[in-house]
């Protein structure tokens, strides 16, 4: 009897744990790994950061509806969010699937599209609701004045007519209402907001804040000085 009852005790004390993490990551902070350069020099490949998911409201689960909202994002916030070029595609299994098999022409791994299009992306906030955006030149215009507290770099020297590429020459573009524009702050290597729109807000999972470890992969070695680093 005593044996059962330690065993039933762990088992107890297993699933407690498991919901009570499954609550945490869903609702309160989740960890996340920044798998490209887009975010360069603030973010590096490697980095593991902290995502807090409550700031900008609780998602209900399989709804677009959030709850207890402290604040909406602003300008420099550097958040995480779901694509939104497809946003249907992250609903459902079965439509997603159908849709896949619908458009397939080669023979390719379904669930891999599934995984491809739903994946996660974290860029900086550059301009909220209402905001006018446009780039001249590569320089960030915000309603008519240079992006102010400018996190982007540019490494590229070419610029790209107006026209040819949105990269270097965009806008001017009116952010719409419960949406953001967001860009990453490796401004030549970034596939954002001036190629697929505005973010709209249900789209955001959370606000990054917090970088818990690092680590290069191409000088296999861990980058101990990025440890606990505040992400600004």
């Amino acid at each position: 009897m005593q044996k059962k009852k330690v065993i039933r005790e762990t088992i107890e004390a297993i699933i407690i744990a498991l919901v009570l993490a499954l609550i945490i990551r869903t609702f309160v902070v989740q960890a996340f790994k920044i798998p490209s350069s887009s975010m360069e020099p603030t973010l590096l490949v490697g980095d593991h950061l902290l995502v807090n998911k409550f700031i900008y409201g609780v998602s209900l689960p399989f709804t677009d509806s959030k709850i207890f909202s402290f604040k909406k994002p602003q300008q420099g916030d550097v958040i995480v969010f779901e694509f939104p070029s497809n946003p249907e595609y992250c609903k459902g299994f079965s439509s997603i699937i159908m849709k896949r098999i619908e458009n397939t022409v080669e023979r390719r791994d379904v669930w891999q599209f599934f995984m491809d299009d739903c994946k996660d992306f974290i860029k900086r906030v550059v301009a909220v609701e209402g905001n006018v955006v446009e780039v001249k030149d590569k320089k960030v215009f915000v309603n008519g004045r240079p992006l102010e507290n400018n996190h982007g770099v540019n490494i590229d020297p070419s610029i790209y007519p107006p026209g040819h590429d949105p990269r270097d020459n965009f806008g001017p573009y009116t952010v719409p209402k419960d949406s953001v524009f967001a860009m990453g702050d490796n401004r030549d290597r970034s596939f954002d907001s001036r190629y697929w729109g505005s973010v709209n807000l249900n789209e955001i999972k959370g606000k990054a804040f917090i970088i818990y470890w690092s680590w290069d992969g191409i000088e296999h070695w861990v980058r101990w000085r990025r440890f606990a680093n505040i992400i600004r």
